[in-house]
């Protein structure tokens, strides 16, 4: 395996422990052990001047007094000795740290522990894992350096989990044995060290089949953009639990990281482009984790289910339907196959209820039922939704239905309890570690489902876009944006023609005369709105009057509009109506340009059915984004409306990302509001444009 800039930290050939102890339960105690329950291969060097000898290793008064420099150092002394203890790591030379502590003392001074440790470690380019974690498992290579206590591990596993939360790594792989773990780590506050980079290093690990983020704030938005965008190239899926969704949440992630939760919709985009899939909880995580990992790959189709219980199949459909979960409509063939296999009474349908009178053949129905149904070319995996036995257990017969199916379909199948009962059987690891995945709960399943389908469809996207930016049109608007100027609505609907993007005809005119020629250029009717700098809600201030059909009633609505907001006016010719849409930029401030896609006009304020994109992106991505949207209907004409052209609103969607991304770094707010969208096509014909003065980012960067 190729050399990785992580190398000394999570694959040293050599560790020391700085405060490595005898006194039970102490981290100082636990590091040692744990890296011989790891198995670690390495030199280990305990250091502590009031021993001897500890765990079978000889022990050192100082770093100083080793054989060698280490490659890494478990600090394992509290907040009082850390910095003492660093300055000697760093004076010796060693390269790498573990910091499991908080860096955090009572009547502290200025600058406080944290950030001194903080300047020091970036001084001396070290790598650090911490503070404030758990330290990490490299169960792969058997380097195991956290300071509590652990379940076993063997190695080597299939899935790496990169937490910012200590209890959200350790809770979940030491309470979870059908989780095979390569790679966890505890990244802590990570003073030096990115969840970005131990990502980058576990996509590099051949055993990784999924990767589990617990994420907190992505601390370098680019390094976590690339590391997702390498994930995708590769295949590995990812699955992200995201805190910090509500205002409350967020305000917590700063005190407990000291970093910024970020716009959660802006997390949302980031995901969507990179085939993340995101979970709610930590149960949902995990399972997530185990389907990947432990299920066959799927394929095109639905899911089909099978049970004992009438009422827990209809339960099925509710809870599918919840989860956007598609069940397979079966076909005429497999269903008369089924009639042949089932008792009378029982309808031959997915979900499927395969168990009516039992008797000695009711395993064989059973088993028959699930394998014709995953033999059907509709169907993408299967499931087996069973209670549990007695004690949590799981019978035999179950496991067989899962194993005879999958063997003839060739196509991943699951077990599922309708309620918890994991228990202590053993069964359960071993078929899920044999590709059988036994879950329990079928809501946590269904959206472990979801995510497996999900991830199938991004792999299948086309993501190639059309065409890129004029490089002279990126250079003009560069040049005149980048002072921080704002553009009034002519000057921001030219720029958007010049990238490409259909807007409606306008000519300014600040007197009676000239406007009354700007009407005869566009055709009446026309619409008059008011040119007056610096107002950007014209609507509501009485600067926009539409439906002028003829010269006299434009004369007097003129007049109307000089005498209240001054001379100068846009001439626009009149869109046919259709469906009001809106493009929109915002600028994150971890990732920069996010352009927004949604229903528009007052749908904009009072319903606000948008959806969130990292530019740029295709007309089928911003296509996908449109049917997420609650009032997509709209679009295909109802009540007697026709369908519009939606495929013009995304190849428009499509040009604006292009131009979002060539002039991101000089936009700070782009609002296009309304886009007509009819049978005709798609028009900007309002618009926003603030620019973002650059000369901050210099200011920043000295």
């Amino acid at each position: 395996m190729k050399t990785h800039r992580l190398d000394s930290l999570l694959r040293p050939r050599s560790v020391a422990v700085v405060g490595a102890s005898k006194r039970i339960d102490t981290v100082g105690e636990w590091v040692l052990k744990n890296l011989k329950i790891g198995g670690y291969k390495g030199q280990v060097y305990p250091v502590n001047p009031g021993y001897d000898e500890l765990q079978g290793y000889p022990c050192y008064v100082s770093l100083k007094d080793l054989p060698e420099v280490p490659d890494l150092v478990v600090f394992a002394v509290g907040d009082q000795r850390l910095e003492a203890a660093l300055d000697e790591a760093i004076a010796v030379g060693v390269g790498a740290a573990v910091i499991q502590s908080t860096l955090v003392m009572d009547n502290d001074v200025e600058p406080c522990l944290r950030d001194r440790v903080q300047q020091k470690i970036k001084a001396a380019g070290m790598l650090v894992c911490g503070a404030n974690g758990m330290g990490y498992y490299n169960v792969r290579d058997h380097v195991w350096t956290c300071g509590f206590d652990s379940a076993m591990h063997d190695a080597p596993g299939n899935v790496a989990l990169i937490s910012h939360s200590g209890s959200g790594m350790s809770g979940i792989i030491d309470c979870e044995e059908r989780l095979r773990i390569n790679l966890a780590v505890s990244a802590g506050n990570e003073l030096s060290t990115t969840m970005d980079e131990y990502l980058d290093f576990a996509l590099e690990l051949p055993e990784t089949r999924v990767v589990g983020l617990f994420v907190e704030t992505a601390r370098n938005p680019q390094g976590f953009r690339a590391a997702l965008k390498k994930a995708a190239q590769r295949r590995i899926p990812v699955v992200a639990l995201k805190v910090g969704r509500t205002e409350e949440a967020a305000r917590l992630t700063v005190s407990h990281s000291g970093a910024m939760a970020g716009d959660d919709a802006t997390y949302d985009a980031l995901f969507d482009r990179y085939g993340v899939q995101r979970a709610r909880d930590q149960d949902e995580f995990t399972t997530m984790l185990i389907m990947f990992a432990e299920l066959h790959p799927v394929g095109a189709g639905g899911l089909v289910s099978l049970h004992d219980s009438g009422g827990e199949r209809q339960l099925m459909v509710d809870l599918a339907d919840d989860a956007d979960v598609p069940l397979t409509k079966l076909s005429d063939d497999t269903a008369q196959k089924l009639v042949a296999v089932l008792d009378p009474e029982l309808p031959a349908v997915n979900p499927l209820d395969a168990w009516s009178r039992g008797g000695p053949d009711a395993a064989e129905k059973m088993t028959r039922g699930l394998t014709l149904m995953m033999q059907d070319e509709g169907a993408a995996l299967g499931v087996v939704v069973h209670d549990r036995a007695p004690f949590g257990k799981i019978y035999a017969s179950y496991l067989t239905y899962m194993q005879r199916a999958r063997a003839e379909s060739g196509k991943p199948v699951a077990l599922v309890s309708a309620t918890q009962g994991t228990g202590c059987d053993d069964a359960v690891v071993t078929s899920t570690h044999a590709g059988f995945p036994v879950l329990d709960g079928v809501g946590r399943f269904l959206r472990g489902a979801n995510a497996l389908l999900s991830y199938r469809d991004f792999l299948l996207r086309d993501t190639e876009i059309a065409d890129v930016a004029d490089d002279d049109v990126v250079t003009r608007w560069h040049g005149r944006l980048g002072g921080g100027e704002s553009l009034g609505e002519l000057d921001a609907l030219t720029m958007l023609a010049e990238f490409g993007i259909r807007t409606s005809s306008s000519v300014a005119a600040d007197a009676e005369d000239k406007v009354v020629a700007a009407a005869q250029r566009c055709g009446y009717p026309v619409v008059l709105k008011t040119a007056k700098q610096g107002m950007l809600h014209k609507s509501d201030q009485g600067g926009v009057i539409v439906g002028i059909v003829d010269e006299d009633q434009l004369r007097q609505m003129y007049a109307l509009m000089r005498k209240r907001l001054g001379d100068e006016v846009l001439v626009a010719a009149v869109v046919d109506s259709g469906v009001e849409m809106i493009l929109g930029l915002k600028r994150d401030p971890q990732f920069g340009p996010v352009v927004v896609i949604g229903f528009g006009g007052v749908l904009a304020e009072t319903i606000a059915d948008v959806q969130f994109a990292l530019p740029p992106f295709s007309a089928g991505h911003a296509s996908r984004c449109i049917d997420r949207m609650k009032l997509r209907r709209l679009l295909d004409g109802v009540r007697g409306t026709r369908a519009v052209d939606t495929a013009s609103f995304c190849r428009l969607a499509e040009r604006f990302s292009i131009m979002a991304h060539a002039l991101g770094d000089v936009l700070q707010e782009v609002d296009v509001n309304p886009v007509i969208v009819n049978e005709g096509g798609a028009v900007a014909v309002d618009a926003l444009v603030v620019g973002r003065d650059r000369r901050e980012d210099r200011v920043a960067e000295t």
